[in-house]
């Protein structure tokens, strides 16, 4: 993908992070972005991100979005199998983008998007931006040790949230001006939830994401963080919560979005 340009506007760019079920408040965000007029120029998502940008840049907006994620159950995206090397295949996530996008490939959707994947060999970043829309979504969401690990022309990929959970500079790499960055990771335990062995593990593993997390999150313009700390990654009944969620966030710094598209613009947000 080139760099992008955009001589009236700045190039703007949505960059959705990985959160599992807590993915559901992007799809509160891209609406009440959509209705207050801001577009993307650019989409880029990992993980959960990944399966909400594409269908966004795909040209899924405003109800036609909200229906697609409310209509949406595990069951649809858990293809159950004899662990080896993951319980989930995750061929059903690939069918239910392409599905919905008419099998459009990533190049020929209505706004550059990009999934951010991890090479499980070298643990690189890895992108994609061309072709199967959903496989490229489903190697970037490619739980390690849930979903098995999707080869593409002879690589191995995992998820994305391994190299970066929040992809901001994948965004700023390709020329976004501005980039509006949504977080739904796990937050960090209170110390009176760390009465057990496994909270502590998981402490130790969300303290080391958290870390990398926030320095990139520093190069965004903006950073809209849903509430949806109390929320299950895996608990699919919170979506309508962690909808209302995203929308409520967006809308709170929502006058700093426009005004800064409005400071290096040519032509005037309404």
């Amino acid at each position: 993908m080139q760099t992008l340009e955009n001589n009236e506007h700045p190039v703007v760019a949505f960059v959705l992070g990985s959160g599992a079920a807590r993915g559901f408040a992007h799809v509160g965000v891209l609406k009440a972005l959509d209705e207050h007029g801001i577009e993307a120029d650019l989409v880029v998502g990992t993980s959960a991100g990944s399966v909400v940008g594409i269908l966004y840049a795909g040209g899924i907006r405003g109800e036609a979005l909200v229906e697609a994620a409310m209509q949406l159950e595990r069951d649809h995206l858990t293809d159950w199998i004899f662990p080896n090397r993951g319980v989930v295949r995750g061929e059903l996530i690939q069918q239910y983008v392409n599905q919905l996008l008419h099998d459009t490939p990533i190049e020929l959707l209505s706004v550059p998007f990009v999934a951010v994947a991890t090479d499980l060999e070298s643990g690189e970043l890895i992108t994609f931006n061309r072709g199967d829309a959903g496989m490229a979504v489903r190697a970037s969401s490619a739980i390690p040790g849930l979903i098995q690990p999707v080869e593409i022309n002879g690589a191995e990929y995992v998820d994305g949230g391994l190299v970066s959970q929040v992809p901001v500079r994948v965004a700023r790499q390709l020329g976004a001006e501005i980039i509006i960055a949504v977080d739904v990771s796990k937050q960090l335990f209170k110390r009176e939830q760390l009465a057990t062995t496994v909270a502590v593990m998981q402490q130790a593993l969300s303290i080391m994401a958290h870390k990398v997390t926030t320095l990139e999150l520093q190069e965004a313009d903006v950073v809209i963080r849903p509430e949806v700390s109390g929320m299950s990654v895996a608990d699919f009944g919170t979506r309508d919560q962690a909808l209302v969620a995203g929308e409520k966030a967006t809308l709170a710094v929502m006058p700093e979005i426009k005004r800064l598209i409005a400071e290096k613009s040519a032509v005037p947000v309404r």
